[in-house]
């Protein structure tokens, strides 16, 4: 694709005085901002400052409050707009809730097809796709390194495949400006350095662009502006000169860090793990395989997983980390000619046993949840291992759940309905609801995506202070400064296949 020559059909925006509410909550407050043509912002902010309704309120996809002095400016080809939709072709926005909405609805599309919507700006396909337009998708593809996934359905990606299509589908509409929303997040470093290079090729993205993200290493390098929020407020705006980008995000990260209110709370009881109870193991898998549509995601397997122990599991994007936390929890099966034995699990035992024993966190329980539940059922909901409540939780649950929350800094997110709630939020209850069970075993996968650093700072050490006192620990992640000091196994996969299974490598 060829990016537009500069200024032949400039898109800038201009929002003067606005406010959004949600549910009678205030997330928005009295917001002056202008997008300049070729201006390539940065959103900073912590979970809840209000990065993803700044962006959706942007795209037209949430409206603002009615105030007298509230302005959308939207110009674009020499004419000023007062309403988004008139310019509506012209803005591409990829983030977590669109990507969501694939498993929400269940649309198991081929990848080609997920792509080609961006071409017409729908949802699900509504228009044949040409000669042309598949030539232009398989470019596409290419470009992102992504092609091999071409002809896969996009419910078997990972998590960071399905992000790289979205990508994908943006990018085939060539907008004159694109909202990414934490667009990095969910990739493996291979993955993110090769976008960041993308980013900086200026044949890629369109010549405005507006990125938020809580890494700093997720920043372009041609970012030109910055944006930070706090409490819905804009309190910082202004040019991202190279000499001022460091103090800038220091200063954020500061900020954060002052701000937190997680604290790392040791559980009521040691958990410490009795001599007899880790001769016993949680979890055995043997010549583990696990199809997907036809397709072998994982192959081969086979790994212990002990009491007391602390296992990571890593590899690139679409090497089967998820596949194995759903098969391990139950939520997929293993092939006739492995076997996964669970302690306490035979024949004839619901796996529900095995589930109200372990804490999960993984993305989709994001989606599955459904959104007028508030946080405190939610919370509540994992005492059952169950995805909402069918009858009224007792007050011993209720005062188990506030707890749960407490220990993880979200007491005030407790009665809000989950509709209300940004990503990093959600995802602090959805650690609250692991853990409110104190469960034997917590599988988590890539639990850290969507936070500030505050919060996954005190979240990590919630999760050390666990795996010192005995709970069996299993994580998936990208990041090596996401591992527990306490970490004493680690299994590498590539390709469905385990490329070391042991004792932590040191050095």
């Amino acid at each position: 694709m060829t990016r537009r020559p500069a200024g032949s059909a400039a898109l800038s925006i201009e929002l003067k005085d606005v406010w959004l509410r949600r549910s009678g909550r205030v997330v928005l407050r009295g917001i002056d901002w202008r997008i300049g043509p070729g201006e390539r912002w940065v959103v900073l902010g912590t979970n809840g400052a209000g990065k993803t309704q700044l962006l959706k309120l942007v795209a037209g996809a949430v409206w603002p409050s009615p105030r007298k002095a509230t302005r959308r400016l939207y110009t674009w080809r020499g004419e000023t707009h007062d309403e988004p939709r008139d310019v509506s072709e012209e803005i591409a926005y990829v983030g977590a809730e669109r990507q969501d909405r694939y498993e929400h609805y269940e649309w198991n599309l081929r990848v080609n097809q997920v792509v080609g919507t961006g071409l017409y700006r729908t949802d699900i396909p509504l228009h044949r796709l040409t000669e042309g337009n598949r030539a232009r998708i398989a470019r596409l593809l290419k470009l992102l390194d992504i092609e091999s996934l071409e002809k896969r359905h996009f419910l078997t990606l990972s998590y960071g495949q399905r992000r790289m299509v979205l990508l994908a589908r943006a990018l085939a509409a060539q907008p004159a400006l694109m909202l990414l929303d934490e667009p990095l997040n969910g990739l493996d470093t291979e993955r993110r350095e090769h976008l960041l290079r993308l980013f900086a090729r200026r044949n890629v993205l369109p010549d405005s662009w507006v990125l938020s993200t809580h890494r700093s290493e997720d920043i372009p390098a041609d970012a030109t502006h910055l944006l930070r929020l706090e409490s819905g407020r804009v309190a910082f705006q202004g040019t991202l000169a190279a000499a001022r980008r460091r103090g800038l995000l220091q200063a954020s990260k500061s900020k954060q860090d002052a701000r937190s209110t997680v604290r790392a709370v040791a559980p009521a009881q040691s958990r410490r793990v009795r001599r007899e109870e880790r001769a016993v193991p949680l979890i055995q898998l043997r010549n583990g395989w696990v199809w997907l549509e036809g397709r072998s995601v994982l192959r081969r397997l086979e790994f212990t997983v002990g009491a007391g122990q602390c296992w990571v599991v890593h590899g690139p994007n679409g090497s089967g980390k998820s596949t194995l936390v759903r098969a391990l929890y139950g939520d997929l099966g293993v092939a006739a000619q492995g076997t996964l034995r669970r302690r306490g699990i035979e024949a004839g035992v619901p796996i529900g046993e095995f589930k109200r024993r372990v804490g999960l966190v993984a993305p989709e329980l994001q989606t599955l949840h459904p959104l007028y539940l508030t946080a405190l059922e939610v919370v509540v909901s994992g005492l059952h291992a169950s995805i909402g409540l069918d009858v009224r939780p007792t007050a011993a649950e209720e005062a188990r759940a506030r707890r749960s929350l407490q220990s993880v800094g979200a007491s005030a997110l407790a009665a809000r309905p989950l509709r209300e709630l940004s990503y990093g939020q959600l995802r602090r209850v959805l650690f609250a609801r692991a853990l409110v069970a104190e469960p034997d075993i917590l599988l988590l996968d890539e639990p850290y995506t969507g936070l500030d650093v505050a919060t996954r700072r005190a979240l990590q050490a919630r999760v050390e202070s666990l795996a010192a006192q005995g709970t069996t620990l299993l994580m998936t992640t990208h990041h090596h400064d996401e591992w527990p000091l306490h970490a004493s196994h680690e299994l590498e996969l590539r390709d469905g296949d385990a490329r070391y299974c042991g004792v932590v490598r040191r050095g």
